[in-house]
């Protein structure tokens, strides 16, 4: 029997991965990894590697989720060394719950190695904190994709009321809609609001404004992309870095110095 490691890539920056995940993707037989891995990491395994993709973007998968499964389990079965190469951290929003369900039920040896999460790395390379002693106490991670079984409206309702700072996952796609009702339960129209495309890489872009405005602002943004709601996001006029520093780091002037 081999063993499964369901390992977090972290947010697409390269350098964000932990050293636990560079030395298990270094002694891997096979990596499943998904769209939203940074491929300079598949760099770090063996030439020989058996490498899979199971990317998924919306409305499209590459694998399905049962036979990724099934793959994990087949791999251990035969004696192999099996990465499950997540972008961020496995349990968050990951899938990362479900492929460890699937290994117990057939006794697949498994360990899990956390990554860091597009939801606190995309705004700190905004010059977003997502808690502010001053400003915010509490945050929330939350899916912008409600169950097909799930009422929507109470789903935002019940977080209008709640978090200082939310953090949405999945949320370009029915932006106006959360943005509409989050006022209608709670929330000022004037609260600031930030997405947030491509977090923590070179082409990350990042848009402001108020649940208000933030539908006809961020247009151009599209996934993958993180949101975060809540006064924390003014801090950005005096704490963002990341993108400047690109910017500079590209610009003619930086390159002829």
């Amino acid at each position: 029997m081999g063993k499964v490691y369901l390992v977090g890539a972290g947010p697409g920056d390269p350098d964000l991965i932990t050293v636990k995940g560079v030395k298990i993707i270094g002694q891997s037989d096979v990596i499943l990894y998904d769209r939203l891995v940074n491929e300079q990491l598949l760099d770090y395994a063996p030439e020989q590697t058996t490498r899979i993709y199971c990317g998924k973007r919306p409305d499209y998968h590459a694998l399905k989720q049962e036979e990724i499964n099934r793959l994990l389990c087949h791999y251990a079965r035969r004696g192999k060394i099996v990465t499950r190469l997540k972008g961020g951290d496995p349990f968050i929003f990951g899938r990362g719950g479900e492929e460890a369900l699937a290994l117990g039920k057939y006794q697949i040896p498994f360990e899990i190695v956390p990554g860091i999460t597009s939801g606190s790395a995309a705004p700190a390379y905004a010059g977003i904190p997502l808690t502010h002693r001053q400003i915010s106490s509490s945050v929330a991670f939350v899916s912008g994709v409600t169950r097909k079984e799930e009422d929507s409206e109470a789903y935002w309702e019940h977080l209008a009321k709640g978090p200082d700072t939310l953090c949405i996952y999945m949320g370009v796609k029915n932006l106006p809609e959360i943005c509409k009702y989050l006022i209608r339960y709670g929330r000022d129209a004037m609260t600031p609001i930030a997405a947030i495309y491509y977090g923590t890489m070179q082409v990350q872009q990042t848009v402001t404004g108020t649940l208000q405005t933030i539908a006809t602002k961020a247009k151009q943004i599209k996934n993958p992309a993180m949101i975060i709601v809540g006064d924390v996001v003014r801090l950005r006029e005096q704490i963002q870095w990341f993108e400047e520093m690109a910017y500079e780091a590209e610009s003619p002037s930086a390159v002829s110095s």
